[in-house]
């Protein structure tokens, strides 16, 4: 049996015009009948593309040259804009992201829900669209053919690294650090069984976890330590799972002082968490949106108040600052760990911790009899529609859900909605500028109340 030829592309480029965006962030426009995704293309705007893929239904392409440009266009503020994946939209103003993302999240309450809140808040814009990330998961890769490690994101719909020397919307701790990073790892005898390198900054210092397939010789530790001193970064290592990570550098007695920290002035908080704990990338976001959750709930002293999702904290102690007894549920029994260090850490005694499944009905737990007056809400991306058809059990009269994939809050809202609540307020939050994800946050309240 002979193999199927794969398709010849175009070598030259075509003229294509932008209709709309895809909710990836690419250029849409039409031809022959197919779609064509256009990477690096707005709206209105006629651009010359070279053709990357071609299936049945739809063409993949490129932007290779703009003929006639919209307002929204801007000089992308990364040299390496155009090929990285790390960031999608760089070319397109900052308002017009906003606008984007804004549309993004009432398609889909009006195409999954079926339903719009009573009022629009106003977004919520990131204080920094640089130097913002504190988290992400850099690639590592030796290429043979340029005598070089790579170290970064994926080029954009490949799985190839893209070659770069600096990162503009990373921490500078980290992004102005890619180029000694890479002479770092090519220096090493293990230049080739380094995966990858996770990184995470607190306010006061930052990490770099390495992820090395195979013991490291002396010499290779020792080039570590010196790196990590070198930069004022912390250096761990991960020869295997997650709970093999450790520190190198600074040398720690125990586990327990391996710990970054990031302040919640507002609240008078520390919050202490380790480099693979997840934590919100972006911390002018994440200290607007505490505060905005907190002033939505409005919390009064003697409430009982519900966390799901509570992970560290991040909502859980601002809200147990405000008064009330507030209990925090985690599926993560390490985050439990996490958040119970971090109540100790500040001295609040009116906050409990539980671990518990939270895919399935657990209105019976013991925490969960006495039922809630208020509610919070932060599920992962596959969002919480079980546990909203529970949430009614509690009788709270208020409910905030904090969301990172907008066609799974549209979906949970449909679910709340029809079990007897209103949609009162929702809007977007910029946590990942020039990306296309989408955060919102969206305020419920029990039908009847006010």
């Amino acid at each position: 049996m002979s193999k199927r030829r794969r398709k010849v592309l175009p070598k030259e480029p075509v003229r294509c015009e932008i209709e709309t965006l895809s909710h990836d962030g690419r250029g849409i426009a039409r031809a022959d009948g197919k779609t064509q995704f256009v990477d690096g293309a707005l709206p209105g705007e006629t651009v010359m593309a070279k053709m990357v893929s071609t299936r049945s239904r739809f063409d993949e392409l490129r932007t290779t040259e703009v003929l006639e440009s919209v307002a929204e266009r801007q000089t992308p503020p990364c040299e390496y804009a155009d090929l990285c994946g790390g960031c999608s939209l760089q070319h397109m103003s900052a308002d017009a992201q906003i606008r984007f993302k804004e549309n993004t999240l009432r398609e889909h309450f009006a195409h999954f829900g079926g339903i719009e809140p009573e009022q629009w808040i106003e977004p919520m814009r990131s204080p920094d669209a640089l130097g913002y990330r504190r988290k992400a998961r850099l690639g590592v890769r030796y290429v043979k053919a340029r005598e070089s490690v790579l170290v970064g994101f994926r080029e954009k719909r490949n799985s190839f690294l893209t070659d770069i020397d600096r990162c503009v919307v990373l921490d500078p701790r980290i992004g102005e650090r890619i180029l000694p990073l890479r002479a770092l790892l090519h220096s090493m005898a293990a230049f080739d069984r380094i995966a990858q390198v996770e990184v995470a900054c607190g306010d006061d210092m930052a990490a770099m976890v390495f992820r090395n397939m195979d013991d490291l010789v002396p010499e290779d530790r020792d080039k570590l330590v010196a790196f990590g001193q070198e930069h004022d970064v912390h250096v761990y290592l991960q020869p295997k799972g997650p709970d093999t990570v450790h520190r190198i550098w600074p040398a720690s007695e125990s586990r327990d002082e391996e710990r970054l920290m990031f302040r919640m002035e507002e609240f008078d908080l520390e919050m202490a968490f380790h480099p693979m704990d997840f934590t919100q990338v972006n911390a002018g976001i994440n200290r607007n949106m505490v505060h905005r959750a907190v002033e939505w709930l409005d919390v009064q002293p003697g409430e009982r108040v519900l966390d799901l999702f509570c992970g560290l904290g991040n909502f859980t102690l601002p809200l147990a600052r405000k008064g009330g007894q507030v209990v925090g549920v985690e599926g993560d029994d390490a985050m439990v760990v996490r958040g119970r260090e971090n109540a100790r850490r500040n001295g609040l005694s009116n906050v409990d911790f539980h671990g518990a499944d939270l895919h399935g009905d657990f209105t019976g737990q013991s925490w969960a009899k006495e039922g809630f007056d208020k509610i919070l809400i932060d599920p992962p991306r596959s969002g919480a529609e079980e546990i909203c058809k529970y949430l009614t059990a509690f009788g709270a009269n208020r409910i905030v859900y904090v969301s990172c994939n907008p066609a799974t809050l549209a979906r949970d809202a449909g679910v709340m909605v029809r079990n007897g609540y209103r949609l009162v307020r929702a809007g977007i939050m910029d946590m990942f500028p020039h990306t296309t994800h989408v955060e919102s946050i969206a305020l419920f309240e029990r039908d009847g109340e006010r």
